[in-house]
């Protein structure tokens, strides 16, 4: 089978295709055959090293994935060959066949294509769990979302308007702001162009945002910090921007607010049953129309290395999705 896979730490143009035997599963596991593999900004880090979490060499990356089950380990019983599925799995999935243990495997509701179930349990699982279990947004408060183009913070954008949030999306062009209103964003912020702190401060009548979604950290936190409200929540997602902020501690004794961390790979060591419940919930709503899991681009396995580029490039809007010649007929 065909993988791609990290040899020695680089950039995407680093990555190498080659042959590996045919997997075989272990007990607990099933053997999937890949037809579409989502990657996120955190492949951009992980071939370099600067993730935190860093498989063993050789790997693969793709955290995400969706395809059909090939083959059930020993003891499985949750799944039958041929069932569509979907998982995450944090790195190792760009290539045509995977081992993955079933606890980190959702089932794909039929009528939902899998080159979109492989965009959305990193991603949406990792809004779910920030603004419902970390923020604890709740409906009519004020939500604002940096990077609001991106992957993560597309889905942000959806699920806090499924929530009952007023959205303020925050991007760097007028393009990527048309997308995020297209995706329910009720107002919109040009960091390029706009004094990020006085147009949330002029958004809000004065009173401050309750909850920041930031994937992007570097120059930006602070301002948003400054612009919550009290008892205002700060995410903590990532850092697109390159650069990890630093914020005087004395934002927090001022404002009553919270800087809280989100690692939905964290979460899930701690809560194994939680990929299971958010992905039954995530999945649902992309089959009732709720969330659009929106795909900009899709690749073949075989350039995996320009897509991971074109992410490191801030070139994607929305997921970009890599496509195996073994899953056609899955999809």
């Amino acid at each position: 089978m065909k993988a791609v896979l990290s040899m020695e730490k680089g950039p995407a143009d680093s990555l190498v295709v080659a042959d590996l035997p045919e997997p075989v599963a272990g007990p607990g596991e099933v053997v999937v055959d890949v037809a579409a593999v989502g990657l996120n900004f955190f492949d951009t880090l992980i071939i370099e090293d600067r993730y935190q979490h860093k498989p063993p060499r050789p790997f693969s990356p793709g955290g995400e994935f969706a395809g059909a089950v090939r083959a059930l380990g020993e003891g499985v019983s949750d799944f039958s060959v041929a069932d569509r599925v979907c998982g995450n799995v944090r790195s190792g999935a760009a290539r045509e066949r995977l081992v993955v243990p079933v606890g980190r495997l959702a089932r794909v509701p039929d009528g939902v294509p899998l080159t979109k179930a492989a965009a959305v349990l990193i991603s949406y699982g990792t809004t779910l769990h920030a603004l419902r279990d970390r923020g604890e947004l709740k409906s009519g408060e004020t939500l604002v979302v940096l990077g609001a183009s991106g992957g993560v913070g597309l889905a942000a954008v959806e699920i806090g308007k499924a929530m009952g949030a007023r959205v303020i999306a925050c991007a760097s062009s007028a393009e990527k702001l048309a997308l995020a209103a297209r995706h329910g964003a009720d107002e919109l912020v040009d960091y390029a162009t706009e004094d990020l702190r006085g147009r949330l401060r002029q958004l809000t009548g004065g009173k401050g945002v309750d909850v920041v979604y930031d994937p992007v950290g570097g120059d930006f936190a602070e301002p948003v910090v400054r612009s919550l409200a009290w008892l205002g929540r700060y995410l903590v997602i990532g850092f697109a921007a390159g650069d990890i902020p630093r914020i005087p501690l004395n934002l927090l004794l001022l404002k009553g607010c919270d800087l809280r961390g989100v690692t939905l790979g964290g979460a899930l060591e701690h809560d194994p049953g939680l990929l299971r419940r958010h992905a039954d919930e995530i999945l649902a709503l992309l089959a009732q129309g709720a969330i659009a899991a929106h795909v900009s681009a899709t690749y073949p396995l075989e350039d995996c290395a320009k897509a991971i580029a074109d992410i490191a490039g801030r070139k994607a809007q929305g997921k970009i999705v890599l496509l195996t010649e073994v899953g056609v007929s899955a999809r």
